[in-house]
C-alpha cells in the first residue's frame, strides 16, 4: 500500500499501526528514502535486513524525533557528541556514540550506534508517536539510495506492506557520518553537511 502525505493523518496513523505491529514500512526523509523498523524490535531489525539484502554485519542508524530519545539509545554521549548535535540537528548529520547494551544484537555490529534526527516533519511526527526507528536507505545493498518513491526497484516495493509518499526528498545526498565515541572526532562518510562544517563547530570560540 502506497499513502502519501496530503491525507498526513491517515499515514501517521497506519505507519504507526505498521511499526508497532512489527512491520517494516518505507518513508521519507530530508536526505533519502528509508526502510525503518521499531529499534527495539529484534525480529522487525530482521526482517529489514533480510527486505534490503543487507550483511548482517553492518549496523543500521537510528532516527530520532528530539535530541531527548538519545538516552533510549546511547549509553553514553560524549561532549564532542553534544556539540555536534546542538550544532545541525536535525538535518544530515548522524553521531556515532556509544550503545546500550539491551538493545537488539542486530542493530549494530559493534558498541557503537549512529543517531541522527531527521529535518523532515512527517517523520519526526511519526518517531514521536513509535519512538526510535532503526532505518537504513530503502535501496538494496550497494545500489543508489532512492530519492523518490518510483527509485525504488519493483521487487522491493512489491515486499514491503507500506511505502509512504512525500515526493522528492529535499537534499538527496545521504547524511555526513561523524564517529563521536573517539577523540579528536572521526569522519567517516561525508554526505550534504562537509568536513570544513564539522571541523568549524570545534573551532576555538
Amino acid at each position: 500500500m502506497i499513502l502519501t502525505l496530503e491525507n498526513n493523518e491517515n499515514a501517521l496513523q497506519s505507519a504507526t499501526e505498521t511499526l508497532q505491529s512489527g512491520g517494516v514500512c518505507v518513508l521519507p526523509t530530508d536526505t533519502v528514502y528509508g526502510i525503518a523498523a521499531s529499534f527495539d524490535d529484534a525480529d522487525a531489525i530482521q526482517k529489514l535486513f533480510k527486505l534490503k539484502k543487507r550483511d548482517s554485519h553492518k549496523s543500521i542508524a537510528v532516527l530520532l524525533a528530539d535530541a531527548s530519545q538519545a538516552t533510549l539509545v546511547a549509553e553514553r554521549i560524549s561532549p564532542a557528541a553534544e556539540r555536534l548535535m546542538a550544532r545541525f540537528w536535525p538535518g544530515g548529520l548522524t553521531v556515532l556514540v556509544q550503545k546500550r547494551n539491551d538493545l537488539p544484537a542486530g542493530l549494530s555490529a559493534n558498541e557503537k550506534i549512529g543517531l541522527r534526527i531527521p529535518d523532515h516533519t512527517f517523520t519526526r511526527a511519526l518517531i514521536r508517536r513509535t519512538g526510535p526507528l532503526a532505518t537504513t536507505s530503502a535501496n538494496f545493498s550497494g545500489m543508489p539510495p532512492a530519492l523518490e518513491i518510483s527509485d525504488l526497484p519493483v521487487e522491493l516495493l512489491s515486499r514491503i506492506p507500506l511505502i509512504i509518499d512525500g515526493g522528492r526528498v529535499k537534499q538527496g545526498v545521504s547524511s555526513t557520518v561523524v564517529d563521536c565515541t573517539v577523540e579528536p572526532v572521526l569522519i567517516l562518510r561525508e554526505g550534504g553537511l562537509k568536513t570544513a562544517d564539522i571541523l568549524a563547530a570545534f573551532a576555538k570560540e
